[in-house]
């Protein structure tokens, strides 16, 4: 079966090597033993193993992806890092972003119809936030940006400056990625190693993101644009009676989960059940694989999707289809691919 797996991270090292170079939060630096100490805020810090799956060489991932007994080609998003873009001065966002994007783009050129790039975006500054966006879809040639659930640890971010952002992003036709990033919620995510932030923070911050890119308005400013909810939606599709229940007071011209349903998720939940309530609720032409590969294992991912009674249309879609369409990835014959793929990445 040929599959295009939506929500895979890989971590070019170039990214953790840059942050080095850093003064002060958030930045990294190397812990003499062949791996990096993630340096996030005063007193926060996260060791990074070189060979830590996220950070592990493309060729090596993609190993990984073949051993599934599928032809599975990736769509690459940066996950919680993608508030990093945004926590560093206009400048300096700008400047990792780029590099990022290139890294990207690289990949792109290196895997031809196998992985596919998506944009990292610093948010800080408004103007460059456009400037970035439009050097990597028009000029580098990706497929959909990162949208961070905060800005820094601001979780506006549906300010309305950012609005220009965002119709730039619907214009140019292309998704913004909502991921949750931890940024936000620390008081109330704090303790027991972090299982709060892994578990109910990713469905905390998503939800209060994608609600707030609703309520705002701004879905009515721009009703094309493409909004791809992380982990099934988070916890809002289980919500939804409720949202509509106890947001009229926003005045929107219509109910809540209309917008709600004009937005699209992955099948990123390790339960059979949600997956299906995804499908259900969503429609089926807006739900893709994704496997959150490496922070999730995609045979089980695949384990669980068969459990559910798809047909081979629906399949179709769900597996390929609909991120093809989504994120605009032109039809790359796997023959073709193969035959045009370079060397393997390191």
């Amino acid at each position: 079966m040929h599959i295009i797996d939506s929500h895979f991270h890989w971590r070019p090292i170039s990214m953790l090597e840059w942050a080095c170079k850093a003064k002060g939060y958030p930045r990294a630096e190397r812990d003499g033993k062949g791996g990096y100490i993630w340096m996030i805020r005063e007193g926060y810090s996260v060791n990074v193993r070189r060979n830590h799956p996220a950070w592990a060489p493309l060729d090596v991932m993609l190993a990984h992806m073949d051993g599934l007994g599928h032809q599975v080609d990736v769509v690459c998003t940066i996950g919680p890092l993608s508030v990093y873009f945004s926590e560093l001065e206009p400048e300096a966002g700008r400047d990792a972003a780029m590099l990022w994007n290139e890294e990207m783009a690289r990949a792109q050129r290196q895997y031809p119809g196998r992985f596919w790039g998506t944009a990292a975006v610093p948010l800080k500054d408004t103007r460059i936030a456009i400037e970035v966006l439009d050097h990597a879809i028009t000029k580098l040639g990706l497929h959909g940006a990162n949208l961070p659930g905060s800005v820094g640890t601001d979780p506006r971010i549906d300010a309305e400056r950012l609005w220009p952002f965002y119709k730039r992003a619907e214009q140019l036709g292309i998704p913004l990625f909502l991921h949750p990033t931890d940024a936000v919620f620390a008081d109330i995510l704090e303790g027991y190693n972090d299982t709060l932030h892994f578990s109910l923070g990713r469905v905390i911050e998503v939800s209060v993101g994608a609600s707030r890119l609703i309520l705002s308005g701004l879905m009515d400013h721009c009703p094309d644009l493409k909004i791809m909810l992380s982990h099934t939606g988070g916890a809002l599709p289980y919500q939804s009676g409720r949202m509509d229940k106890n947001t009229k007071a926003a005045n929107l011209p219509r109910p809540v989960s209309e917008y709600m349903k004009r937005m699209c998720t992955d099948t990123v939940s390790p339960h059979s059940m949600g997956m299906q309530f995804a499908i259900d609720y969503y429609g089926v032409d807006n739900v893709m694989y994704g496997s959150d590969y490496p922070c999730w294992e995609p045979a089980e991912t695949l384990r669980l999707l068969a459990e559910l009674s798809l047909s081979d249309v629906d399949k179709e879609k769900l597996y390929r289809g609909n991120v093809r369409r989504i994120f605009n990835l032109p039809d790359v014959s796997p023959a073709a691919a193969r035959a045009e793929r370079a060397p393997a990445m390191v």
